[in-house]
């Protein structure tokens, strides 16, 4: 069952990532409660109201991160459809957290956000290079007797190239 560690990985950081934006917003909002000061005229009530609100949404939208991660661990299949749009968005996400970390938080804090970006884009490209299993069909009736001998097979050339061919140079 521990074939993907890296979704593995990625689902336990987003789930720690989740309770500790979550806890650390009420955190916030209990301490903004209990002061009872405004800012720039803001209600104290608002604010820590809207700490709280924020930080179980933001945890919310990393637990159910971490979930489409977790699911991407157990079923060993890429993510598709909202599952893959969610994980590109919390990249998104930690590559902005991280650039804020880098100018108010400092150096540690930035290196643990590209990380986990890492992990995630990690997580999203390893499942992409593998090859799906293509339908061939159903397999040839047998309509008779093989044809004689009409030269040789054709060989199979692989898929078509990407680009076309070189552009002619004038000297």
């Amino acid at each position: 069952m521990v074939r993907r560690p890296v979704a593995w990985i990625v689902a336990i950081v987003l789930f720690a990532e989740a309770f500790g934006i979550a806890a650390l917003n009420w955190f916030m909002g209990v301490v903004v409660d209990r002061q009872d000061m405004s800012l720039a005229g803001l209600d104290p009530d608002v604010m820590s109201t809207s700490s709280k609100v924020g930080g179980i949404v933001f945890g919310l939208y990393f637990a159910l991160c971490g979930l489409v991660a977790l699911l991407v661990a157990l079923r060993g299949r890429p993510p598709a459809g909202f599952g893959r749009v969610l994980l590109i968005s919390v990249a998104v996400v930690h590559g902005l957290l991280g650039a804020f970390a880098w100018g108010l938080l400092g150096w540690p804090q930035f290196l643990f956000m590209v990380v986990v970006l890492a992990l995630i884009v990690l997580l999203l490209m390893t499942y992409d290079a593998q090859p799906r299993p293509q339908d061939k069909g159903p397999a040839p009736q047998d309509k008779g007797p093989a044809p004689q001998d009409q030269g040789p097979a054709p060989q199979d050339q692989g898929p078509a190239p990407v680009s076309g061919p070189p552009a002619p140079t004038t000297p």
